[in-house]
């Protein structure tokens, strides 16, 4: 193989990377985990197809994830205002032939349940008449363990992608500092529900 080589003419080892030189773009800013590895897409979570289950060895969806749900800033808090009942669960009658569920399907059994109605980005102190998103959650303790149903009165939900839900939720919250919500750039998901907060039509 080495017999082949042309030794007559010089090697240029800046040859290949002069050709690359029109195809290279500065990276800019980009945001980093908690270790300082650079993350080039913060927008969608890892799946299994296009429409597919998130993975759990997505990391920075986990790291984001873990970051969420340990702040405990007041004002950040989401369903933080609200109102709940206590109560029973008894079907008229049996649904045995749509749901596995075992509380479904005996009109006899009473099944426990607490109902709550709260506002989502309204804080601790905040207004009951402020204009907000408005939340609920059923929870019916069954013998078969709990089963939760939750909601938001929002006419298209504003999030396709599960990492994009601490960002939205802590973009809606106020500012701990300045006790306002700081106003969102238009073209983010926060951004149009920002329009939705702001607009006579919801």
């Amino acid at each position: 193989m080495s017999e082949n080589l042309d030794k007559s003419q010089p090697v240029n080892e800046n040859a290949k990377d002069k050709s690359l030189e029109p195809f290279r773009q500065d990276p800019g800013t980009y945001l980093t985990t908690d270790e300082g590895v650079g993350i080039n897409d913060t927008d969608n979570s890892l799946k299994v197809g296009s429409r597919g289950p998130t993975l759990l060895q997505d990391l920075q969806f986990n790291e984001k994830l873990q970051s969420f749900d340990r702040e405990r800033i007041p004002e950040r808090v989401v369903h933080a205002r609200g109102t709940g009942a206590h109560g029973y669960f008894q079907p008229y009658k049996s649904m045995a032939e749509y749901p596995r569920a075992k509380f479904l399907q005996d009109p006899t059994v009473k099944t426990p349940v607490f109902v709550r109605f709260s506002t989502v980005a309204g804080s601790r102190g905040a207004a009951d008449s402020v204009r907000d998103v408005r939340g609920f959650s059923v929870k019916f303790y069954t013998e078969e363990g709990n089963y939760d149903i939750v909601g938001n009165n929002i006419p298209v939900f504003f999030i396709q992608d599960a990492s994009s839900f601490p960002i939205s939720s802590m973009r809606l919250s106020l500012n701990p500092i300045m006790k306002f919500r700081k106003p969102a750039p238009p073209m983010t998901a926060s951004g149009i529900l920002s329009r939705w907060y702001w607009s006579p039509c919801t």
